[in-house]
């Protein structure tokens, strides 16, 4: 599990109110994760020849002809694309990714993981006004509230869809609805009158099996110290935060097809990795939502390291992703992971 994706591994909590905020920052900031363990090191060993910048057919773990890889990009329906945060080389891949499409004749439809519904107003505004303030912006859109960070880290995606006048959508439900679930549990959180502000009365929020054992396996390797119930609301808070994105998604595939403008889409997702994997966080949910003839691909982003290449394998082995694609590390080096 990434430290910058989760929090900090094997923290303990000395109190409730510590606890629930951790849980709120670690939700608010999902991403990929494994969990440490033996890795089979097969004949032939196919990562021998990997490098960063590469992208793998994570079913064969073999290096794809990049060039080929995106021309076919334009024909999806929703591109997920799971990043490790603060990594400026996956902010590259993904503007790869956009500009391909738009370099197609496609108008892709971005959505963004680090914006809540409740800026979605203040996105608007900025993206289509010559008058807004970068300074503005941000304050009316709520990032240190509901990000944090650095705003410059995904700058470029959110300038890269104001430059072409691309929608771009916050695919976060609000921070406040994800603490009311964190701290009172998912059956009290629907009798509040911010479930049915935010549009969620009529949702389901669908309990996965495979998406409960995966995601309560991760919270418990990599955050000790909790007690039974605590997993069990911030594991619910996972489950509304990905329906709540699933449901962002569905909207705006759903918008770009009845629109009159044929260009319109594919929707290019960008997540943390932890919403990506294995399908089970946002994807499968869009394929609930959306069952008939919807076509799309995960994209995992990984930093490559020679070292890490055995955990990068088995990861795909499990099928945590259609594609992985090698990057560098970013300034803040490789991800640590729990052991």
């Amino acid at each position: 599990m990434h430290r910058s994706d989760r929090g900090v591994c094997r923290r303990k909590f000395k109190s409730v109110g510590g606890f629930l905020t951790l849980v709120v920052m670690v939700l608010l900031s999902l991403g990929g994760c494994y969990t440490k363990g033996p890795v089979a090191m097969p004949a032939g060993q196919p990562w021998s020849d990997w490098a960063p910048g590469q992208v793998l057919d994570a079913k064969t773990g073999r290096v794809v002809p990049t060039d080929t890889w995106l021309e076919q990009l334009a024909g999806y329906d929703v591109i997920y694309l799971g990043e490790e945060h603060h990594n400026r080389f996956h902010i590259d891949a993904a503007l790869t990714v956009l500009r391909s499409i738009a370099d197609r004749g496609r108008k892709p439809v971005l959505a963004m993981e680090m914006f809540g519904w409740d800026g979605q107003s203040a996105l608007d505004r900025y993206l289509t006004s010559t008058a807004a303030t970068r300074t503005g912006f941000l304050e009316d859109v709520g990032w240190k509230q509901n990000w944090g960070g650095a705003f410059e880290d995904y700058e470029p995606l959110v300038q890269f869809a104001r430059d072409h006048q691309l929608p771009l959508m916050a695919m976060n439900p609000p921070k406040p609805l994800i603490r009311q679930v964190v701290k009172q549990g998912l059956a009290q959180a629907k009798l509040l009158p911010e479930w049915r502000q935010w549009g969620m009365e009529g949702e389901a929020i669908v309990d996965d099996v495979a998406y409960r054992s995966r995601i309560l396996s991760q919270l418990q390797a990599c955050h000790g110290g909790g007690a039974p119930e605590d997993y069990q609301t911030m594991y619910e808070a996972s489950m509304v935060r990905d329906e709540g994105m699933a449901k962002t998604v569905a909207a705006a595939l759903s918008r770009a097809r009845a629109g009159v403008d044929v260009a319109q889409g594919p929707v290019v997702s960008y997540t943390g990795g932890g919403h990506v994997q294995y399908r089970l966080p946002v994807p499968n949910r869009v394929v609930r939502r959306v069952p008939a003839g919807l076509k799309q691909m995960t994209v995992y982003l990984a930093t490559f390291e020679q070292d890490r290449a055995a955990e990068v394998y088995q990861s795909m082995q499990e099928g945590i992703a259609d594609f992985v694609w090698l990057t560098p590390p970013g300034s803040q080096g490789a991800p640590r992971r729990c052991r």
